[in-house]
């Protein structure tokens, strides 16, 4: 069987997928680009028909083009979207024939050997592929030829009622750089038939075997294999019983043979699940699901298992369950570590605590502290979600800190050493022993409202009947409050 290739170009791939995204304000019909920072200065990356419409070209300074076009908007590049966008349309693709690799970053290749005479023909295919790529918003363009060189050199450089010959198109249409695309167009080898019409020794000596490399390419004298996508693999194993079962004890067993195959799968991929599904089906056609988040990407069975008890408990199983499938429905990066036995131990201990919390809560719900650098009390920590992130371990604290930190509340006080005798949430309190003051000024480049009032002198303050606080003083609006208790 004769091989077809076809060849997908989306020239403006990173506008289209900007576009699509509903990511501008406004009109998406007129002048927009995508920039980026090279030579010192943002540049257009890519730009719409309505922006090249207006005279701008890649590579242009933005500054340059904002000044042919006011009216123009702009966003920046983000190149591991574009590749996101480029595997979704590799995936789309997959409709037309099950042989599809990705051309460079702005293209698909699609071997389509035996498929066309299901869409009545290869012009029936492309014409459908290009109606549904308009009707998506996706400007591209699309040619079939025997090799993969010739499709590539007919959507870059051919038009449509050209047909599939290739010596007419400039030798650029080679795929080769531009140092020996200029070197060739300086001798007069403009087109590729200028270039067949030398001899192939003549070429190499003359140009290297990079030249008669891609010209053989083109024509169909040496094969050019195309790279097809991998199937994402698939974290999901299942077993059908022979008879029904009911018991709790006998779903953990079946589970538990279910996540010794799963871990294995996830182990050879360095994955780890984050988010398990148990799907119990019963015999009267209903079903059950135990889901099961956990705080840390895992692939151990033994510490997987005995975190699925509580859900399973919960199962109504009917008549009997007669099938159980597991999946992992989501996964993430595991790579192998020599991690110390000690350490392992309590990191596991933890993260097996907060899944088994955060499943009854939420592992949103579960937060952690982390350190912030920042002079200013309420920006020198950050709360973050603890399933979804790690302990820093100790914190660096050059001054002693209130245990508890709260907003400032204000309380009676005249100059700038604390009060002997104040009121403090309806309490009379005495100070005994004050140590300060430290000053801290607040940070200039940063708009808060809560320090507009200037710089703060902070006291630790020890009372005579047991309480540990923390006042500032504000010498600029003068005032005492009191902001956090120590232990």
């Amino acid at each position: 069987m004769r091989k077809r290739v076809v060849s997908m170009w989306f020239p403006n791939l990173p506008s289209d997928r900007v576009v699509r995204a509903g990511a501008l304000n406004g009109d998406d019909t007129g002048p927009f680009v995508v920039t980026h920072h090279a030579k010192n200065t943002d540049r257009i990356y890519c730009l719409n028909n309505a922006a090249a419409a207006q005279g701008l070209h890649r590579d242009m300074g933005f500054s340059d083009a904002r000044a042919y076009c006011p009216d123009l908007q702009s966003c920046p590049a983000d190149p591991i979207a574009d590749a996101r966008f480029l595997h979704m349309l590799a995936r789309w693709g997959k409709r037309y024939c099950p042989w599809v690799g990705v051309d460079g970053s702005d293209g698909l290749l699609l071997n389509i050997a035996g498929s066309a005479h299901l869409f009545g023909g290869e012009d029936a295919m492309l014409n459908d592929m290009r109606h549904r790529l308009t009707h998506a918003g996706v400007q591209g363009r699309v040619a079939v030829a025997d090799t993969r060189g010739a499709a590539w050199a007919l959507t870059h450089f051919g038009q449509r009622a050209q047909g599939e010959d290739i010596a007419h198109l400039p030798v650029a249409a080679l795929r080769l750089d531009t140092k020996t695309d200029a070197t060739l167009q300086r001798l007069g080898l403009r087109n590729i038939s200028d270039l067949i019409a030398l001899p192939r020794a003549t070429i190499a000596r003359r140009f290297g075997p990079d030249v008669v490399l891609r010209l053989d390419q083109a024509t169909g004298a040496r094969d050019e294999d195309i790279s097809p996508l991998k199937d994402a693999p698939n974290y999901g194993v299942r077993m059908t019983l022979p008879d029904p079962i009911g018991l709790s004890g006998d779903v953990m067993a079946g589970a538990e043979r279910l996540l010794e195959r799963l871990c294995a799968k996830l182990k050879d991929q360095d994955m780890g699940a984050r988010k398990l599904q148990l799907h119990l089906r019963r015999v009267d056609q209903g079903a059950q699901i135990v889901e099961l988040r956990l705080a840390a990407p895992m692939r151990d069975a033994a510490r997987i298992l005995p975190l699925f008890e509580r859900g399973v408990d919960e199962v109504d199983a009917g008549y009997g369950i007669d099938q159980i499938r597991l999946t992992a429905i989501q996964v993430e990066p595991l790579p192998k570590a020599q991690i110390t036995h000690g350490v392992a131990t309590r990191t596991q201990g933890i993260d097996d605590l907060i899944t088994r919390i955060g499943n009854r809560i939420g592992l949103d719900n579960i937060h952690r502290f982390l350190p912030a650098d920042s002079h200013i009390p309420e920006r020198s920590f950050q709360i973050a979600a603890a399933a979804y992130s790690r302990a820093e371990g100790a914190w660096a604290a050059l001054r002693p800190r209130p245990l508890q930190l709260f907003a400032p509340e204000p309380i009676a006080g005249a100059g700038a050493r604390p009060p002997q005798h104040f009121r403090w949430r309806r309490m009379a309190l005495t100070v005994g022993h004050a140590t300060g003051p430290e000053r801290i000024a607040p940070e200039w480049w940063l708009a808060d409202d809560n320090w507009r009032s200037g710089l703060r002198d902070y006291w630790k303050v020890d009372t005579v009947q047991g309480r540990r606080l923390w006042l500032y003083y504000t010498p600029q609006n003068p005032g005492w409050f009191v902001q956090g208790e120590f232990a």
